[in-house]
C-alpha cells in the first residue's frame, strides 16, 4: 500500500520527464526568487534561499497535496520584516530558526488535531484586505533598494513620504538598474523564456552593473556572504520562543490560509483533492526543516505551485527535482550569487507586489455591504500602519466581533396561526402584547446564542399584570444549542407569564437542548410537563402542545374568580 502511494506521489516513467523539466524551471527560478524573499523580509537574502530549498524539499515529501510547492511567500516575508528579533543582526540567525520552528510546531499541531477546516471561518473580507495591503507593503518596502536612498520613518507609509520628499537624494544609477530590470522582465516573459524571463532579466542587469562599473549600486555581496556550501543546522532558542509566539501564530495563520487555497483548488494525480489537515502537517514539517537549516518561515505558495504546473509538473517529483537544482546552484554558483544587484531584486519584488494587488476583489467585497466593507477597510489600514503580526490577528478579531453583532441582530420571532380548514400555518408578525386566554405559537429564526438573547426578548409579546389562560408556545425545532444567557431569558419570561396566570411551553426541543434545560434547572422552572421533546414526525410535538394548551387555557378561564 505504501509503495502504491509513493508511486502515485512521485509518478512513473511516463511522468518523470515532465516532472524533471518542471523541476529545473522551478529550481532555477527559485534562486533569485528566494533571495528576493529574504530581501523582502529584511534579513540576509541567503536565509530566503535556504528557506526555499528546505521548504520545497520537505514539502515534496510531507504535504497531502502532491503538487503543493512550499516556499517563503510574500505575505509571510513581510510579516518577518516586522519582527524586531529577526531584524537585529546579532539575533537574526537564531531568531529565524526559532520563528520557523515555532511556526512549524503550530501548523503541525493543528494538522495532527485535524483542524484543517478552521480556515473556512476566516472571512473573505479579512483575506482581501490583508492580501492587498501586503501587496502595497511589498512595493513600498523596496523603495530603499530600488532608489539607493535610506528612508526614515516609523512605518512604510511614513518612509514612502520621506522618500518622495528627498527625490534629489536618489542614487539614479540604482534607479536605472531597477527600471531596466522591470522593462526586461515584461519583455522577456512574452518570449519563449516565459517565467525564466525573470531570472534572465536579473542576471542581465546584474552583469551590466559589473561591466559598466556602476559605483554605488549595492550588490548582495555588500550585505551578505553567499558560501558555496549547503547550510549547517541552526538550533532554535527556547529563550526567544515567548517573544516570537505572536508572530509565529500570525505566520501560521497566513501560511495555512494560503496553503488551503491550493488544497481546495488543485487535485492530486489520482484525481482526489488533498486533505487540508494533511497539508497543515506537511507545512509544519517544512517549517521545522527550514528553521533547522537557517531558513525563514514558509507556506504553500500559489505562485510557485502554478509555475511548476505550467512547466509540466505532474507529481511531487517536480518539487523534489527543484530542491536538488537549488542545492546545485548554491554549491556551484554560490559566490556568483553575491554579484546580483540589489535594485534588480527590488524590481522583481515590486512587480510581484503590483501583480498581487487585486482591485476587483476589493470592489466586490466593498459592494457586499457595510459590515464586509468595514472589515476590509480596517484590515487594510491596520496592515499598512502597524506590525503585520498584530494586524492579522486584529483583522480576524474585528471580523468575529462584527459577525457576532450581525448574527445577533438577525434573530426574528414570527407568529404561526392555524386555520380550522388547513393543516398549514400562516406566518405573521408577533403581537406586541399578549391577550388573555390566547394560545400563541411563536417561531424564532436565526442563531439563538448569547448575543442574540436581548434581541429575542425584545420581540416577545409583553405580559400584562393579569393574563389568565394565555399560553405562549415557543417552537425550538432545529436549534441544537441555546446557551446559558438564552436559557436565562426563557426562564425569566416563563416567570413573568406564570405571575400573570399564563404559561410558557417549549416544543421541538432536541436532545442537546433537553440536556441543557435539565442541567441548568430550567426544566423544573418552566415545568417538565410544558417541555415537549422533538419527535421524528415534524409537527407532532407542536400539535400535542397546542391540544394540551387549548384545554389548559379553557380550564383556567372557567376557574377564573
Amino acid at each position: 500500500m505504501r509503495l502504491t502511494r509513493l508511486a502515485s506521489r512521485f509518478g512513473s516513467r511516463t511522468t518523470a520527464a515532465r516532472d524533471l523539466r518542471a523541476g529545473v524551471v522551478l529550481g532555477v527560478e527559485s534562486v533569485p526568487d528566494g533571495l528576493a524573499a529574504g530581501l523582502l523580509a529584511g534579513v540576509n537574502p541567503v536565509h530566503g534561499l535556504y528557506a526555499y530549498l528546505a521548504g520545497t524539499l520537505a514539502g515534496s515529501m510531507a504535504t497531502s497535496s502532491a503538487l503543493m510547492t512550499v516556499q517563503a511567500t510574500g505575505a509571510m516575508a513581510v510579516l518577518v520584516s516586522d519582527v524586531p528579533l529577526a531584524q537585529d543582526p546579532r539575533t537574526a540567525g537564531t531568531a529565524l530558526a526559532t520563528l520557523s520552528a515555532l511556526t512549524g510546531v503550530i501548523m503541525l499541531a493543528l494538522g495532527l488535531a485535524r483542524l484543517g477546516g478552521l480556515v473556512r471561518f476566516v472571512p473573505h473580507a479579512v483575506l482581501v484586505g490583508f492580501v492587498n495591503a501586503v501587496a502595497v507593503n511589498i512595493v513600498l518596502g523596496q523603495l530603499d533598494s530600488f532608489t539607493g536612498y535610506d528612508t526614515d520613518g516609523d512605518n512604510r507609509i511614513a518612509r514612502t513620504i520621506n522618500a518622495l520628499a528627498h527625490l534629489a537624494s536618489f542614487h539614479w544609477s540604482t534607479v536605472a538598474v531597477g527600471a531596466v530590470t522591470v522593462a526586461l522582465v515584461l519583455v522577456l516573459e512574452r518570449t519563449v523564456l516565459g517565467p525564466l524571463g525573470m531570472v534572465v532579466a536579473v542576471a542581465a542587469t546584474s552583469a551590466a552593473t559589473a561591466v559598466l562599473h556602476l559605483d554605488g549600486v549595492r550588490l548582495i555581496s555588500d550585505i551578505a556572504d553567499v558560501p558555496n556550501s549547503l547550510p549547517l543546522p541552526e538550533l532554535p532558542s527556547l529563550a526567544q520562543a515567548g517573544s516570537l509566539l505572536v508572530p509565529a501564530l500570525s505566520l501560521a495563520f497566513v501560511g495555512l490560509v494560503q496553503g488551503a487555497a491550493i488544497s481546495g483548488s488543485i487535485p492530486n494525480p489520482d484525481g482526489d483533492y488533498p486533505d487540508a489537515s494533511g497539508d497543515f502537517r506537511g507545512q509544519g514539517v517544512a517549517n521545522i526543516a527550514a528553521g533547522l537549516f537557517q531558513g525563514m518561515p514558509v507556506g504553500g505558495s500559489m505562485s510557485a505551485t502554478a509555475l511548476a504546473r505550467a512547466a509540466g509538473a505532474r507529481t511531487a517529483l517536480a518539487n523534489l527535482a527543484a530542491a536538488v537544482v537549488m542545492a546545485l546552484c548554491v554549491l556551484v554558483a554560490g559566490r556568483a550569487i553575491g554579484f546580483i544587484a540589489m535594485p534588480a531584486l527590488a524590481a522583481l519584488l515590486m512587480l510581484v507586489g503590483i501583480r498581487t494587488f487585486k482591485p476587483q476583489d476589493v470592489v466586490t467585497v466593498w459592494r457586499t455591504g457595510p459590515t464586509q466593507a468595514a472589515v476590509l477597510g480596517m484590515t487594510f489600514a491596520l496592515t499598512l500602519l502597524i506590525p503585520l503580526q498584530y494586524a492579522v490577528l486584529a483583522g480576524v478579531a474585528l471580523a468575529v466581533v462584527l459577525y457576532v453583532a450581525r448574527q445577533s441582530n438577525k434573530v426574528v420571532v414570527r407568529r404561526w396561526t392555524f386555520a380550522a380548514d388547513s393543516p398549514w400555518p400562516v406566518e405573521g408578525d408577533a403581537p406586541a402584547v399578549l391577550e388573555p386566554g390566547e394560545v400563541l405559537v411563536l417561531v424564532p429564526y436565526g442563531s439563538l446564542f448569547f448575543a442574540a438573547a436581548p434581541v429575542f426578548e425584545a420581540q416577545l409579546p409583553s405580559v400584562p399584570a393579569a393574563c389568565p389562560g394565555s399560553v405562549v408556545i415557543l417552537r425550538l425545532r432545529g436549534k441544537d444549542e441555546l446557551g446559558s444567557t438564552f436559557i436565562r431569558a426563557l426562564t425569566g419570561y416563563a416567570e413573568r407569564l406564570d405571575a400573570a396566570g399564563a404559561a410558557l411551553v417549549l416544543v421541538g426541543a432536541g436532545e442537546r437542548v433537553m440536556s441543557q434545560l435539565e442541567g441548568t434547572g430550567a426544566l423544573d422552572l418552566i415545568g417538565r410537563n410544558r417541555v415537549y421533546p422533538a419527535s421524528e414526525r415534524v409537527g407532532e410535538s407542536l400539535s400535542d402542545a397546542m391540544t394540551a394548551a387549548t384545554a389548559w387555557s379553557a380550564l383556567q378561564r372557567t376557574e377564573e374568580p
